[in-house]
């Protein structure tokens, strides 16, 4: 954008973008839809709450009866024709649908736009890849803005195939996998035994616990006093329900990964790629696609774009085993420590 490589700061010192012209017309945000331009002042419009979770500021629209609106004609600089004019295109092009969308057009544009819309970060400064035309992909900020120098753009269709090739034959490599296999069996067994979880060691506590009851019954009925038993047998069940509702409140540690996972997931990539080219399963394939993709960075070098592709693998490990939350997942915590410093598979 030619104000920010002129270096003419936005509102508030920001760079300028897309949506510091158009905002929102609901909310009056933007340079479009800022009344001011007309003479007109307007309150209250918006109310500012902290979100809970996150501590930052967010708004909130007031009904429009709460609204305070002042005239101050001598602020006008935009005409009632041109202002009429802009509100009248906005609305068209909100709700129109565009020549080649079908005629639900509500569902158009909840689609994602390609198959990895909005998963695409440039590797200079994490701005988003976007279509620049029908089949380009180049980095929104670059475009938009002028504060990125990445020029180099990529075609839609190759850069699916190179992803879906990456999902297949580098993402889950059955040798790597077996590996990953070996140090999560040894990284939960050693987060078990630091939590003092030891199910089969509270099984034997708790038979031989019964077995001590057996015999102090064993032994009232041969004719010791009961007196004499009672503190011993109150103790004896005492530890008798802790382990019972120890064993009752704690899940059975989980399958450990098994290598042939990866054979697995390569039969199911293969699968999920067919049912893309099938007009009746693509929206559901590419859904799936999707969600086993965490990140694609593309960082140019030289005249082409390297992709570096990230997977989720709390969700491939979810879609190997078929379910939506299988038993291993009950690990994930270890799963993230291990990944924490290499998000890279």
């Amino acid at each position: 954008m030619p104000l920010n490589r002129e270096g003419v700061p936005g509102p508030q010192g920001k760079d300028w973008g897309p949506s510091t012209i158009h905002g929102n017309p609901k909310r009056g945000t933007g340079i479009l839809n800022n009344e001011l331009y007309i003479g007109k002042l307007v309150w209250n419009r918006l109310r500012y709450l902290k979100g809970p979770d996150t501590g930052k500021r967010v708004s909130r629209p007031n009904p429009e009866s709460e609204w305070v609106i002042q005239d101050v004609a001598e602020l006008r600089i935009v005409e009632h024709q041109v202002w009429d004019a802009v509100k009248e295109r906005q609305e068209r092009l909100a709700y129109e649908p565009a020549v080649e969308t079908t005629t639900n057009y509500m569902n158009d544009r909840r689609r994602p736009k390609h198959l990895f819309a909005g998963l695409i970060k440039c590797g200079c400064y994490g701005g988003g890849y976007s279509m620049i035309s029908k089949d380009l992909l180049g980095c929104s900020t670059a475009r938009n803005k002028g504060t990125c120098d990445n020029r180099v753009n990529i075609r839609r269709d190759t850069l699916e195939r190179s992803v879906m090739s990456g999902l297949n034959t580098h993402l889950m490599e059955p040798e790597l996998f077996r590996e990953f296999c070996a140090e999560f069996t040894r990284e939960v067994n050693r987060a078990r035994i630091e939590r003092g979880t030891d199910i089969e060691a509270w099984r034997k506590e708790l038979e031989r616990t019964e077995r001590d009851l057996d015999k102090a019954i064993d032994a009232i009925l041969a004719g010791v006093p009961p007196l004499r038993l009672k503190e011993k047998i109150g103790k004896l069940e005492t530890r008798k329900a802790e382990l019972t509702d120890l064993l009752a409140n704690t899940d059975e540690p989980p399958p450990l990964l098994h290598p042939n996972m990866a054979e697995v997931y390569h039969r199911k990539i293969a699968a999920l790629y067919a049912q893309l080219q099938s007009d009746e399963t693509r929206a559901r394939a590419a859904d799936t696609f999707r969600s086993l993709v965490d990140r694609i960075v593309l960082v140019p070098e030289d005249d082409k774009l390297a992709i570096v592709l990230r997977g989720d693998l709390a969700a491939i490990l979810r879609f190997v085993a078929g379910r939506k939350n299988p038993a291993i997942l009950s690990e994930m915590a270890v799963i993230d420590g291990m990944l924490a410093d290499n998000r890279d598979v």
